[in-house]
């Protein structure tokens, strides 16, 4: 039997057979209605997953030594380093918003993704030749004291680079293997809830060779050679990418997702002065007899003002009211994406708090592993000396037993006991990780005091009698907070943002990671203002002269703060709520399978 074309379904009425074909707007890649037996669901998220896995690579080998390099190879100084690597992730991390929108509106997710990788590689391979190019390498000796001027110019402008092409890499790669699962396929619904979890562990597994194996070769060879490793392996991934094309599910780009939004405002504010109707057959929803792929959103009580976009006036005729301008009058499932937007505005601010422990994982805690006993004793009185990076090894191990434990053992368990498909709400998920992060900072001051201690008993040998493994608590704990809220905010990013805007939800998702990297930076710049004027900078030219115990603190502090104010929002969220146009007949006491039993965290 022939594939149908989407066309086709729609305008000749055929009935979907839902074992065969996949019937929620996406395409195969010839255009046609795609075959479920051999598109989409693992079989296709598998290529993907292997994508993240070796972009993560590239990335983490980047930047967990990016410190490192800012202060032994351009001589900055911690406090200078610091900042600059919060700069660049935070780029790197709002940069995701263009490209999601790009990618939503104009590109498509699988284009974004490949011209993407192409940015990414030119990256590396500028990155490459900064090393190796005699006129573009940071000095001809072999210990630099300052580094030429054109080698601060390419390496910054390769390191950017790299964060255009994750820009539009990370929000379409990951909605695009989110795709290939269809929502109203009840077995599949539930594989998408688990590829979250698993495009975690492979991210994590590209983090651990990235920390390991790659910082190896930049401690022990030198960073040329690991940067030509990375090179290589993107350029694989792009391969892999490709290969993986005639299993991929498509969605076709719908055009500017702020527009409709705009409207429903502008409808609003024309309608205010009309009166709240009490019937709700007095607002204007997608007809039935309207053929469409799309899922309706039911309404929802919060937000009222808006419900006025979709008054049907008293000259408003189901046939009329179609040929409206949408600038005047909206559909429910309009205002009500545009309601789903601004109840996401406190959820996102009040997670920053979380992603600015994160940034410390990559400044400071590595910083804290350079001056601590790295020498790991093998056979016959051999020692091996771990690199400073590899010790955010524990911070994905512990993300990884996270997400394990939570897919394997803990939903299983909580459907049973809740009745919820998803074992515990998203925000509940985000919730319990966030407790994880005020533990971290806590051990983090604890460790950092002690580690102070030694430097003050001994300060001839300074915390070289302590081995770095007394940060290994602090690194595992920040990584189970990472497997129950980085990934619950995937997953709450992806879900809760109306349909056409995927992608752009997951940018949402890494710019909390990098918004909070900003913050951590103008907290920095704060409390180094305001300690210094107080006595001695908590910030000193290096981490001896530092007091980061203290710093900790306060991010304990802010953190445990912001968990009571995040809980009181949480509890008040309303989950997006949606019913396909066919039993669209009412929407009381229907709810969205992907937030099944209840509204509230």
């Amino acid at each position: 039997m022939a594939k149908k074309t989407v066309a086709e379904v729609e305008s000749g009425g055929h009935e979907v057979d839902n074992m065969k074909w996949v019937y929620d707007s996406s395409v195969d890649h010839k255009g046609r209605i795609p075959s479920r037996p051999s598109t989409g669901s693992w079989k296709a998220s598998f290529f993907i997953i292997a994508i993240e896995f070796s972009e993560r690579l590239s990335y983490f080998g980047i930047a967990t030594s990016l410190v490192i390099y800012l202060t032994k190879v351009m001589h900055e100084d911690l406090k200078t380093a610091a900042k600059n690597v919060n700069y660049w992730t935070g780029v790197t991390t709002l940069m995701p918003l263009i490209g999601g929108f790009l990618a939503d509106a104009y590109l498509g997710r699988y284009f974004t993704v490949f011209v993407s990788c192409i940015v990414y590689l030119l990256g590396l391979v500028l990155l490459s030749m900064s090393w190796y190019l005699p006129g573009l390498k940071a000095c001809d000796a072999a210990i630099c004291t300052k580094p030429r001027k054109v080698h601060e110019v390419v390496f910054f402008l390769a390191i950017y680079l790299i964060s255009v092409g994750t820009g539009g890499y990370k929000p379409s790669l990951e909605s695009f293997g989110a795709d290939q699962f269809d929502d109203e396929h009840g077995r599949e619904r539930r594989q998408k809830m688990s590829f979250f979890n698993w495009w975690n562990c492979g991210l994590c597994s590209g983090l651990i060779l990235g920390v390991t194996l790659v910082v190896y070769v930049q401690d022990h060879v030198n960073w040329g050679a690991a940067d030509v490793i990375l090179t290589g392996v993107m350029a694989l991934s792009l391969v892999i990418f490709l290969v993986g094309r005639p299993f991929y599910r498509y969605r076709a780009p719908t055009g500017s997702p702020f527009t409709p939004m705009l409207q429903v405002l502008v409808a609003a504010i024309s309608k205010r002065n009309l009166p709240y109707p009490s019937d709700p057959s007095q607002f204007y929803q997608v007809p039935k007899s309207q053929s469409t792929n799309a899922r309706l959103l039911c309404q929802t009580q919060k937000l009222k003002f808006l419900d006025k976009a979709a008054i049907l006036e008293n000259n408003d005729g189901s046939s009329s009211a179609e040929n409206q301008s949408p600038w005047k009058l909206a559909t429910v499932t309009k205002v009500e994406e545009m309601k789903l937007i601004i109840n996401m505005i406190p959820i996102w601010i009040f997670t920053l708090p979380f992603g600015l422990c994160v940034a410390q994982t990559s400044t400071f805690f590595i910083k804290q592993g350079t001056t601590l006993n790295r020498d790991i004793v093998l056979n016959n009185n051999n020692t091996f000396q771990l690199p400073a990076a590899s010790i955010y090894t524990l911070s994905a191990i512990g993300m990884i037993i996270a997400v394990t434990i939570y897919d394997r053992i803990l939903v299983p368990f909580f459907r049973k006991l809740t009745g919820n498909e998803r074992g515990i709400t998203i925000l509940q998920r985000i919730g319990f990780g966030m407790m994880f992060s005020v533990s971290t900072m806590i051990i983090a001051a604890l460790v950092e005091h002690r580690r102070l201690q030694v430097v003050h008993t001994n300060p001839a040998k300074g915390s070289l009698s302590m081995s770095v493994f007394w940060l290994a608590p602090q690194f595992l704990v920040i990584g189970f907070g990472d497997g129950f809220t980085l990934v619950g905010l995937q997953e709450y990013f992806y879900d809760q943002v109306p349909d056409s805007m995927r992608s752009l939800g997951i940018a949402l998702y890494l710019s909390v990671i990098g918004a909070a990297n900003f913050l951590s930076s103008w907290v920095i710049t704060i409390v180094d203002n305001v300690t210094e004027k107080s006595g001695k900078s908590w910030f000193g030219k290096d981490l001896n002269s530092s007091r980061l115990d203290k710093f900790y603190w306060l991010l304990a502090a802010i953190t445990t703060v912001n968990l009571f104010v995040y809980v009181f929002f949480a509890r008040r969220y309303t989950y997006k709520n949606v019913q396909k146009v066919a039993v669209a007949d009412s929407c009381e006491g229907k709810s969205d399978h992907n937030a099944a039993h209840g509204t509230k965290v």
